[in-house]
């Protein structure tokens, strides 16, 4: 008789797809340090130009004009909150993979990448949708999630150095980043503070 559970899993399973494609999107940008082993200036170039691309499209989309292939992603992976603004994600994405690129020696900019790329991906998924402890500290985020942004950028950090202090000091400087309440803002600090803390720990 009462279907509102059923509809409740429905909308969570929509959502959950949607910030499944969004985190898979975001996680491209791990292709970054490898294809700046192949060519630094033109992967600089390529993030520039993918970054201006997207703000072009963006804006006529939230202008009303609406560029087949961008918007239509775009309104795909819209969060509650993004409904009717100019969604700023993917140009703090692009541009926290470039500032990485350019102030950053190679390996290290590989592990804030990473870093930005799965650790801020797993933390999203399971504080969204896994996670039960919401301290009043963490303003809206999760224990959860933390942990998972700690470990993934942990883990990533160790496969690029080899070393579990600089593993540990990228994993910790990322997941104090993803704790605070900086929105589309985190894409910028956490890839710079996991490149700091790894200068500071070789």
């Amino acid at each position: 008789m009462n279907n509102h559970p059923q509809s409740l899993r429905r909308i969570y399973s929509k959502e959950f797809k949607a910030e499944l494609t969004r985190k898979g999107i975001h996680a491209l940008i791990a292709l970054v340090p490898s294809l700046a082993a192949l060519n630094r200036s033109n992967t600089v170039l390529l993030l520039m130009g993918g970054t201006l691309f997207y703000t072009w499209a963006e804006s006529l989309r939230f202008l009303g004009f609406f560029p087949p292939l961008i918007s239509s992603v775009t309104k795909a992976v819209l969060r509650k909150r993004e409904q009717g603004r100019f969604a700023m994600a993917p140009i703090t994405l692009g541009l926290g993979a470039l500032l990485a690129l350019l102030i950053f020696p190679p390996t290290v900019a590989a592990a804030a990448i990473y870093a930005l790329a799965f650790g801020d991906s797993v933390s999203s998924l399971v504080g969204k949708f896994l996670a039960s402890l919401r301290p009043a500290f963490l303003a809206g985020k999760s224990i959860e999630g933390s942990a998972a942004c700690f470990t993934a950028s942990t883990l990533a950090a160790f496969l690029v150095f080899g070393e579990w202090k600089i593993a540990l000091a990228v994993g910790f400087a990322s997941m104090t980043i993803d704790a605070l309440p900086l929105r589309e803002l985190d894409n910028i600090f956490l890839p710079l503070a996991a490149g700091l803390a790894a200068l500071a720990f070789r």
